[in-house]
């Protein structure tokens, strides 16, 4: 085998020699000159080459201004400092440097850049301490973006993570927001999953919810109300990290497992019909991904994690309100404001004050203690949403209101008014008119506060193929698919036999037993009349 190195080379020929080759032979066989073959002699390690001086570059009269550009990058903005191009193009206009090239100045700045940042007493390269994590004592948190196609529309909801440094175990949240109520929510979640709460220190960033002020570049911060009080309740010690990017590191678990939980449950994009169908799903993950092993560890997550459950602290007794009080007053439109956004309510209350809770996802509203409304958060500002059963009362005032509501053309666009309620109201309309058809669906619409969404739906469906063209007919026809049984064979026996006129016929016809009384009279009445005419002529 022929040697790779000088080392190697002079080795083989000082071997040779003590085996009594001569200098001419070794020079044949290694195919070195005489030099070469004196020089192992002498010694084991080859003579360093020459270093031949540089030749000069046609970048060397501007390198000390791009040293003094690169400089001043020291206390420059970290998004504002020259890079290669930057520098390539002013050199070009300012500096008139012709002949130069791009390679040139890229390849110059990349050595450069450290070697002045070590010149000028800034650290080159941060270094990293090792860290050990004593079971039941620290914490993790933080939040990342996700994309999710909600009930088919693609929108960016946000993804709280809280981790146990120790064991891993992680807890996820997806919330329409990541305010206060997500991030308060988030932690009650992950302390009721956990059994518990770290004895020791959670880290935290300069989460907007926890940090209402960073005091200068030190850890001190000055909390948000609510934060305090939060972590009271639940006696939390919070450890802020630096500002800035080089704070990551000082909670790179949490970081970490932002990604990992996103790289590999969210992909592909997931597609559900409300975030609480699929905060469901993330919990059945957090379940999975105690069997999983993190980096070369020899236990699994959940077999760490049962070590650390029992040094967690307990959890108190009272429950925190995670979500945030507001008092409206509900407008003329029947709709309250509530953080840039409008939500309905009942048309009852409107002129009057009512309470509502803002939670993460979600937002009700309550008349005194009375919850009267319930919306899902919308995640954009200035939006609407309505609820097509608020305003029923008002449209059978006014049924000329209804064709062109708001609240109806969300209902359709939300499945709750089907193609079914509109094959019906079109009849409707055409056998008793505009208005009165209208009035006949808005109490056809009132069902659906007391009967199921299908049974209704299904009611309609047969009164359509029977043409009873009345709310009482689609009642009757609703409370026969509520009792019969779910079987998809007895759909047909759910239609009538005939034409059904009113559900008052239907009483009359089968359930109550012939009337023979005698019909009313009103002759003592004129009794009394004729008395009375007889005391005014008195």
């Amino acid at each position: 085998m022929e040697p790779t190195s000088r080392v190697e080379l002079f080795a083989a020929i000082r071997r040779d020699a003590r085996q009594g080759m001569s200098v001419r032979e070794i020079q044949r066989a290694h195919r070195v000159g005489w030099r070469t073959v004196r020089a192992a002699l002498d010694s084991v390690w080859p003579t360093p080459r020459a270093q031949y001086p540089k030749r000069a570059s046609r970048l060397d009269p501007f390198k000390s201004v791009i040293d003094e550009w690169l400089v001043t990058d020291l206390d420059a903005p970290r998004k504002q400092r020259h890079t290669a191009t930057r520098i390539f193009d002013r050199l070009i206009k300012e500096q008139q440097a012709a002949g130069i090239t791009y390679g040139m100045v890229r390849t110059y700045v990349a050595n450069r850049r450290p070697q002045i940042r070590l010149e000028q007493g800034r650290a080159p390269v941060e270094a990293f301490v090792p860290q050990t994590h004593l079971p039941g004592r620290e914490g993790e948190v933080d939040f990342g973006e996700v994309a999710i196609r909600l009930r088919g529309e693609l929108v960016t909801c946000y993804l709280f993570c809280f981790r146990l440094s120790y064991s891993g175990k992680s807890t996820h949240r997806i919330s329409a927001s990541a305010g206060q109520e997500a991030f308060f929510e988030g932690h009650a979640h992950a302390f009721q999953v956990l059994g518990g709460i770290p004895a020791g220190k959670v880290r935290y960033d300069n989460l907007k919810a926890a940090v209402a002020q960073v005091v200068g570049f030190s850890r001190a911060r000055t909390e948000a109300d609510r934060w305090t009080a939060f972590r009271s309740h639940y006696d939390l010690e919070a450890f802020y990290c630096q500002p800035g990017i080089k704070g990551a590191h000082e909670k790179g678990g949490v970081e970490g497992q932002v990604g990992w939980f996103r790289r590999n449950h969210l992909v592909p994009v997931p597609e559900v019909d409300s975030i609480t169908e699929l905060n469901a799903l993330v919990d059945q993950y957090d379940r999975e991904d105690d069997d999983r092993r993190i980096g070369g560890r020899a236990h699994t997550v959940g077999q760490a994690f049962e070590a650390e459950k029992s040094l967690l602290k307990p959890l108190p007794v009272e429950v925190f309100e995670t979500g945030r009080w507001f008092t409206p007053r509900v407008d003329r439109y029947a709709q309250v404001s509530v953080r840039g956004n409008k939500y309905s309510v009942p048309a009852r209350l409107i002129g009057r004050q009512v309470r509502v809770v803002l939670n993460a996802s979600d937002l009700v509203v309550h008349d005194g203690r009375t919850p009267v409304a319930t919306h899902e958060r919308l995640m954009t500002k200035g939006a609407v949403r309505l609820e097509l059963d608020h305003y029923l009362e008002v449209f059978t005032r006014k049924p000329g209101a209804f064709p062109g509501a708001t609240a109806l053309e969300q209902a359709r666009a939300a499945g709750k008014f089907t193609l079914t309620h509109d094959a019906w109201w079109a009849a409707a309309v055409k056998a008793h008119g505009d208005a009165d058809g209208t009035r006949e669906l808005i109490r056809v619409l009132l069902l659906h506060r007391r009967m199921r969404h299908e049974d209704v739906v299904a009611g309609i469906a047969a009164a359509l193929r029977a043409g009873a063209l009345t709310a009482d007919a689609v009642a009757l026809e609703t409370r026969k698919a509520a009792a019969s049984p779910d079987d998809p064979q007895q759909t047909d026996a759910r239609a009538p036999s005939g034409p059904v006129a009113s559900l008052t016929e239907h009483r009359l016809k089968t359930h109550l037993p012939h009337d023979n009384r005698p019909l009313p009279s009103v002759d003592i009445y004129d009794a009394l009349l004729t008395r009375r005419h007889s005391k005014k002529e008195t």
